[in-house]
């Protein structure tokens, strides 16, 4: 097993991007659709509530990995919006 932990990718964001959120976020308060950005996200890509309390539960449930990360920010948004459309409930 390794024991290197794995660290967000600087100028990814592909986890506020790819899945949809469906509880409130500052600044939209019914959340996101899939594929569309966080308005959370600075200019860098970086999440302006990170460590905050009012940072969504899903968000904060999404650790980053090789599995969900891959190797490169096309990968991890390939990986979390095939994730999404796995997932997602059948209309």
């Amino acid at each position: 097993m390794n024991s290197i932990p794995f660290s967000c990718r600087p100028g990814c964001g592909a986890c506020c991007t790819a899945p949809s959120i469906t509880s409130p976020i500052p600044g939209m308060p019914h959340g996101k659709p899939a594929g569309v950005a966080c308005v959370q996200l600075d200019d860098a890509l970086r999440c302006r509530l990170f460590c905050k309390p009012e940072r969504p539960a899903f968000c904060a449930s999404l650790k980053p990995g090789p599995t969900m990360c891959g190797a490169s920010r096309a990968e991890a948004m390939a990986m979390l919006s095939a994730l999404e459309r796995a997932t997602a409930p059948i209309r």
